[in-house]
């Protein structure tokens, strides 16, 4: 079987630094282990474009002038790709096309948007969720059917988070590490390391990310001698792995949102078996508390991150087990070869 897998990041360069030991394989929700389990997947060519129009037309013209044979298509996202979409709605397109749902499933305000909407998800076969809580609030909308709805359980590629600790060798971990670029509630956290006193290491984009500028943001806190505000440029998560490996705790710390922000930080520190102090975002597939594995802190609240905070760094034996139970999870519930046979059977299924 194959199937036609589209990214809206550069697959390419992706495919190209995961064979370098680079670039963690999760990043393509578990394409490049697809053939492990019958699914030989072909890689669309990833061009950027200002204008959605112009991506959407490259897209599909991609798409449907494709050489090779492929039984359905297989998307991180439905974005760049909903003129084959509504092509499928309206039998079109023939191949099914199974994507995965970054946010709930929702009703729009206006009446054309809700009959657009009811258009567009007919042509979806099968959508993946991050977290049974992304499903049920999806149920509760008329056009989700759920026999097309299916929980993923993406998670981190082990090989790459065990090479990194091979290579890097840490004798000791130290302190805390923030990482992450969107929606990231930055006063919050540096109001609580400002107080609470212990070293913790910030990356954020060097550039804005949409309306948010974190450098402007930053310029107008207090910040510390204790809280170090580092800038990056681009995606380079070996780079951003190898100081997070360097760190006692992981730190995510996000604005409210009805989806799974910080989920990528989350699956980096099960990875790396790393506990993890975190806003208490009931869209994500796991509970640090019941499980375990970290501490989750309300929205905005400095003074439950100054706590949880301080918990960690005078509990160091407590955390340390937290992070092994981090690891057991990504071991055995959330990691990226589980996804791919996830996903793998569900793309089998839509081609019956």
């Amino acid at each position: 079987m194959k199937v036609y897998f589209y990214h809206t990041q550069d697959i390419q360069r992706i495919v190209r630094e995961c064979g370098e030991g680079r670039f963690p394989a999760h990043f393509l929700y578990g394409a490049t282990a697809l053939p492990e389990y019958g699914v030989q997947p072909i890689y669309h060519r990833h061009k950027a474009f200002a204008s959605r129009w112009k991506m959407m037309l490259r897209n599909a013209w991609q798409i449907l002038t494709c050489s090779e044979r492929y039984d359905a298509i297989y998307a991180t996202h439905y974005q760049g790709i909903e003129i084959i979409v509504l092509l499928r709605a309206l039998r079109l397109f023939r191949r099914p096309v199974v994507i995965w749902h970054h946010q709930p499933m929702v009703v729009p305000a206006s009446f054309f948007r809700r009959i657009l909407g009811k258009l567009f998800y007919r042509g979806l076969d099968g959508m993946f969720f991050f977290s049974q809580k992304l499903i049920d609030d999806s149920l509760a909308t008329p056009n989700a059917r759920p026999q097309r709805i299916h929980l993923g359980h993406w998670g981190p590629d082990m090989d790459f988070y065990n090479r990194l600790q091979r290579e890097q060798n840490v004798a000791s971990r130290r302190g805390f590490v923030s990482t992450g670029k969107e929606r990231r509630d930055m006063k919050t956290l540096v109001k609580a390391f400002n107080e609470a006193g212990a070293e913790i290491d910030i990356y954020l984009p060097n550039v804005p990310q949409g309306t948010l500028d974190y450098r402007r943001l930053i310029g107008g806190l207090e910040v510390r001698s204790n809280v170090h505000v580092n800038y990056v440029n681009g995606l380079i998560p070996y780079e951003l792995g190898c100081m997070v490996n360097r760190a006692a705790c992981v730190v995510i710390c996000c604005e409210e949102t009805n989806y799974t922000v910080g989920l990528t930080t989350v699956v980096e520190a099960l990875g790396l078996g790393l506990p993890m102090v975190c806003s208490r975002n009931p869209q994500f597939p796991i509970d640090v508390d019941s499980e375990g594995c970290g501490i989750s802190v309300p929205y905005y609240d400095v003074d439950g991150w100054v706590t949880a905070v301080r918990y960690i760094a005078e509990h160091p034996e407590e955390a340390q087990q937290m992070g092994e139970r981090a690891r057991e999870l990504a071991v055995t519930r959330f990691n990226n070869n589980i996804c791919a046979s996830e996903v793998a059977a569900v793309l089998k299924s839509v081609c019956r």
